[in-house]
């Protein structure tokens, strides 16, 4: 494994690469809170003729966290991701993204080209008007109150929503794993990262599933009845998708069952049938 930062657009974006030089590619994008180190149980399960690349987005993990929060609108990271990919000589690669950072991989592929496009948990956005100001309003009182209360608060607090709670069944081994990653994180990174990657600043990408014409594998966990109702519309737009519900497990399906994610990927990267 090769870690290291580079600078991309004048930002330091921290990755690491795994079987460098293998014939296959495929990209990862962790989610809000999270950083390179979410995939590293998965990838210990996919074959060693597959090379890996995960970045941490901005304002995580060890990538650079800008105080301008216009820094992070989606097109600011799809120009970062795309000449990150030039700079490294990436081209013909699976794009994977995990919830925020699947929304970011679907944007990144509407306007360049993927051989395929992975979607976990994920959302082309909001169509709603009253909905994105709604969102917009509500993650920009959240990123006050990461600033007011700090990481451990925020934490405390993010680890016990809704959403999460089909994590509680992991080892407490595991369940401390993940706590760890999300108190690594810094109060301006996922402020910021609210304030301008949220589901309401970013544009709608509703309209653009039905020019996407590469293949989509939309991965939902069972017990994530809004994300799985979501996969269902989006597969419903998409003329080339494919839709898995993933059972006994939520929103986290890499993070809650690692193995089956990584064979679902295997089969994807490698067009095995």
């Amino acid at each position: 494994m090769e870690s290291l930062i580079m600078t991309i657009r004048s930002l330091d974006i921290h990755i690491k690469r795994y079987h460098i030089g293998a014939p296959r590619k495929v990209v990862l994008l962790h989610g809000f809170t999270g950083s390179s180190d979410t995939w590293e149980e998965v990838i210990r399960h996919l074959p060693s003729e597959v090379e890996v690349l995960t970045i941490d987005l901005i304002g995580h993990g060890q990538t650079a966290k800008p105080s301008d929060a216009k820094r992070y609108f989606v097109e600011e990271q799809i120009e970062d991701l795309h000449e990150l990919f030039q700079q490294l000589e990436w081209s013909n690669f699976t794009l994977v993204g995990y919830s925020m950072g699947g929304r970011l991989a679907l944007a990144y592929a509407a306007k360049y080209p993927v051989d395929t496009l992975v979607l976990e948990s994920s959302s082309p956005g909001l169509e709603n008007e009253k909905e994105r100001k709604n969102r917009k309003l509500s993650d920009e009182l959240l990123a006050e109150r990461i600033i007011k209360e700090g990481i451990l608060s925020f934490v405390n607090f993010w680890e016990d929503i809704p959403l999460f709670v089909s994590q509680k069944r992991l080892s407490a081994e595991k369940q401390l794993a993940i706590r760890e990653e999300r108190l690594m994180q810094s109060e301006i990174g996922l402020a910021n990262s609210l304030k301008g990657f949220s589901t309401g600043v970013q544009p709608s990408y509703w309209k653009s599933l039905t020019k996407l014409s590469v293949p989509v594998y939309l991965l939902a966990g069972e017990l994530d009845l809004k994300f799985c109702e979501i996969a269902r519309q989006m597969d419903h737009e998409l003329p080339n998708s494919f839709r898995k519900v993933v059972k006994d497990v939520g929103h986290a399906i890499h993070v809650e069952n690692p193995k089956m994610f990584a064979t679902i990927l295997k089969k994807v990267i490698l067009e095995e049938e």
